[in-house]
């Protein structure tokens, strides 16, 4: 899950550096991500992993690491496996 989110953050971030830069931890907005690439972002991890986000998860929180990221998502493909 962790190569897929970055290689979505890489494609739709707009960061003015390499993903393969940045640790798992790292602030993506101190690293360059826009309130309209999160936005992209967001719309490319519900493509890719067949989810949706709740309102309870667009939040700057929910983007603002890889780590954050990959929590999320996974958090909502599990849910999406039990329903």
């Amino acid at each position: 899950m962790n190569s897929t989110v970055r290689g979505l953050i890489a494609k739709h971030g707009g960061l003015p550096v390499s993903v393969e830069t940045l640790a798992d931890d790292a602030d993506l907005y101190e690293a360059g991500l826009s309130s309209f690439a999160s936005v992209q972002l967001m719309l490319a991890l519900e493509d890719a992993f067949d989810v949706e986000f709740p309102e309870n998860l667009l939040n700057r929180k929910s983007f603002a690491s890889i780590a954050a990221i990959t929590a999320a998502v996974g958090s909502l493909v599990s849910d999406a496996q039990v329903a």
